[in-house]
């Protein structure tokens, strides 16, 4: 318990020591939630009575992203190249432990971030609604689903290959993952598409579970969350090399 304890400790210092990753993990999403719950980008979608509605769930679920995608796989990216996950492996903390503490930080950061994030919403005007007791499963199945992208890019390609493709899917799925344009204001074909991927699925299960008629996802969102919080870990620890 106490080589966890001391390396999930020494992992949330890195972290929040980073000035990148509270970037993408804090400023961001925070600047986001502002700029697009006050300036009208985009018209609102049918059934949405004011846009922090459709911005809120988004920036909640792109939290989730940053921390449990961007930051878990461009460190571990980093840390297998270097050759520090081989050396950590032979020490007492072992492989299994390792692991525990990096899911620890990515939920600690997580809430740390929930803690910014829900306060500045609601003194914007969210008034979430309905299954409250629904958001913590979304959000759990979207730090899975996101921790098994970010750790399948971390275990198999070079850490400066993880960061530029962790990057690159930050951009995509910000812009396709209904978080500050909703999906049906997409061409068709790209809404479909984008619907089966993890970023819409979680922002429409967080709309669901907070009630925002304006970032509803149905049973649908449910479905692809749930199978992507399933899936990609699976994959990852397939194909994860320590070396």
């Amino acid at each position: 318990m106490r080589p966890w304890w001391a390396q999930t400790v020494s992992e949330l210092r890195l972290t929040l020591r980073n000035g990148e990753q509270l970037l993408v993990g804090i400023i961001i999403p925070l600047l986001v939630l502002v700029f697009f719950s006050l300036v009208a980008i985009v018209p609102l979608p049918a059934g949405a009575t004011q846009r922090i509605d459709i911005v809120a769930p988004g920036v909640l679920a792109l939290a989730v992203m940053s921390s449990a995608m961007v930051s878990l796989g461009i460190g571990t990216g980093f840390e297998r190249q270097y050759g520090v996950l081989k050396r950590l492996g032979a020490t007492p903390l072992g492989r299994g432990r390792w692991l525990a503490a990096k899911v620890a930080c990515v939920l600690v950061l997580i809430g740390l971030q929930m803690l910014v994030l829900v306060p500045v919403a609601l003194l914007l005007g969210w008034n979430p609604t309905g299954s409250i007791w629904l958001l913590a499963p979304a959000l759990l199945a979207g730090a899975a689903a996101f921790a098994g992208i970010g750790l399948l890019m971390a275990g198999t390609l070079r850490g400066t290959l993880t960061l530029a493709l962790a990057n690159g899917l930050y951009l995509v799925f910000l812009l396709l993952g209904g978080m500050v344009f909703p999906l049906d204001q997409l061409p068709t074909v790209v809404a479909d598409i984008a619907r089966l991927l993890p970023p819409a699925a979680l922002t429409g299960a967080v709309g669901d579970a907070t009630g925002s008629s304006g970032a509803p996802g149905g049973a649908v969102a449910w479905v692809v969350l749930v199978g992507w919080a399933v899936g990609a870990p699976a994959v990852a620890a397939w194909r994860f090399r320590w070396e």
